[in-house]
């Protein structure tokens, strides 16, 4: 393929699971000093394969959003933060209720307490399966 957008020679694809991007190199792979990158491990590619539930999906998302939103750090619109309206819905309690506990018992307590509603209202939310067929409910 061309310079833009295309592979490069002897890249073939992204390694998944491992904590930062790594490119698996097929040929002339070296670092400035003439050394080869270490390769994967099996166990590092293969743990990452594990499907994500719905419900642990929705956790991950609403508690991270809730975090940065509580620390100021983000602005309130669902779409930009690729949420669906029912996660939204979750987050805004969530949320409220970080921001509460934030001035009575500080940061700490207000995380671990986003974490649990998160994780309860997401379960909830998914305990019957994919609540609708559509992307934003």
């Amino acid at each position: 393929m061309g310079r833009r957008g295309g592979p490069r020679p002897g890249v073939r694809f992204l390694v998944p699971g491992l904590a930062s991007p790594a490119l698996l190199c097929t040929t002339g792979c070296t670092g400035p000093d003439g050394s080869v990158p270490p390769s994967p491990s099996p166990t590092s590619a293969s743990a990452s394969a594990q499907p994500v539930s719905d419900a642990d999906l929705c956790t991950r998302l609403v508690t991270y959003w809730a975090r940065r939103t509580l620390a100021d750090d983000t602005y309130g619109d669902y779409q930009s933060m690729r949420l669906s309206h029912g996660q939204y819905r979750i987050l805004l309690d969530v949320v409220t209720a970080g921001r509460s506990a934030r001035k009575h018992q500080g940061t700490d307590t207000a995380g671990r307490l986003m974490g649990r509603q998160a994780r309860t209202a997401c379960a909830a939310r998914h305990r019957h399966g994919t609540p609708s067929t559509g992307p934003w409910t």
